[in-house]
């Protein structure tokens, strides 16, 4: 097995192209056709977890977040993340990072923090724009059954819980092909009338690399006529954070205990109580500050999240409890998820989760 194998199970888990503008994902250091002894899962790379990656016989780092964040213009062993690459490096280690893309993810760190708190009924807090496309295409009717099957493969035409999915209108084509052309139908130089069908289907825009792939090597014209359009739908599987619901509704302090119990913490920080029932639940793991608006918008009860500044616990305006569990605390069982993730997809190799906790916060 090789790195690229792992990638390919990670991205179809959570697609890089879902990753924020922002982020740095992806592989970070290796090759991707470098052979791999052992997969080692953590939430941070650090020196220790390269010990540990060492001592455990793992060659690829699969890290939640990214050691190269910034862009590194030397390599003196100055700085910690410096300090990381080198060894890495020194002993044939690849690093790759999810990031925001598993924060995006459907079934990733917000839906991870939803299962921990036993919430149901859940659906993404921030919706990503423009993660929806359309492809429109025109083909000879009596190709039309192929061609749309070939595209349904690839993965276009898939609504919600809806497969197989397009719009289909039939009329007629025309074109002329000059001296350079080689018409598959119709002659050279000759207009030429041909019964086609429009096709219509929607996708996810991280296939679309491969629905283009499968459109020209299925149809039959020389030169395939088709038009994309990025639609501004929302996208109720891909995007930050989650709303869930508890089974029943509890008093806040009640909440607060029940928080700290379910996501293994001793501190949290809350804005003022409302002395009402907490039912409705917005989680968004690490620094979630830009989603109060959002959580407030959805009417939720309360707002777990992380990075909380003073000013921020304002912003709950009396409408809504704020709830900082701290950044590793809400994304502590990530790792979880990729380890289970993992193990299923690949059954015969090693996938080792990091014992190192890499928390560099610590309470007195």
């Amino acid at each position: 097995m090789i790195v690229q194998d792992v990638m390919k199970h990670l991205e179809a888990l959570s697609p890089l192209a879902y990753a924020e503008d922002f982020d740095n994902v992806g592989l970070l250091v290796g090759h991707k056709n470098m052979p791999i002894t052992g997969i080692l899962v953590t939430l941070d790379t650090l020196e220790t977890v390269i010990d540990e990656a060492i001592e455990t016989k793992c060659n690829l780092i699969v890290s939640f977040h990214p050691i190269i964040f910034k862009g590194l213009k030397k390599l003196t062993g100055k700085t910690y993340v410096e300090r990381v690459v080198m060894k890495a490096i020194k002993y044939d280690i690849a690093i790759y990072s999810m990031h925001t893309a598993l924060d995006n993810a459907f079934q990733g760190v917000n839906d991870m923090i939803c299962n921990q708190l036993e919430l149901t009924n859940k659906r993404i807090l921030i919706p990503q724009n423009q993660t929806i496309k359309k492809l429109t295409t025109f083909v000879p009717t009596k190709e039309a059954e192929q061609l749309r099957n070939a595209l349904f493969q690839a993965g276009a035409g898939s609504i919600g819980n809806y497969n197989d999915c397009s719009f289909n209108v039939e009329g007629i084509g025309t074109f002329n092909g000059n001296d350079n052309s080689n018409p598959t139908k119709g002659k050279k130089g000759q207009v030429h009338s041909e019964k086609e069908t429009q096709i219509t289907v929607t996708y996810a825009k991280h296939l679309e690399s491969h629905i283009l792939q499968t459109l020209f090597k299925t149809h039959s014209y020389e030169e395939v006529s088709y038009e994309i359009t990025t639609l501004e739908n929302k996208n109720q599987h891909i995007g930050m954070g989650m709303i869930g619901d508890l089974k029943e509704a509890i008093d806040e302090k009640d909440f607060l205990n029940y928080v700290k119990v379910k996501m293994n913490t001793t501190h949290i920080r809350h804005s003022q109580f409302l002395n009402k029932k907490i039912k409705k639940v917005a989680v968004l793991g690490g620094s979630g500050s830009f989603a109060i608006e959002a959580a407030k918008d959805s009417d939720v009860d309360a707002f777990i999240t992380a990075d909380l500044k003073y000013h921020d616990f304002f912003m709950a305006e009396n409408r809504i409890l704020l709830v900082d569990i701290g950044h590793y605390e809400s994304e502590q069982f990530t790792k979880n998820i990729l380890v289970a993730y993992l193990t299923k997809k690949i059954t015969n190799f090693a996938v080792v989760l990091s014992k190192t906790i890499t928390n560099p916060v610590k309470y007195f």
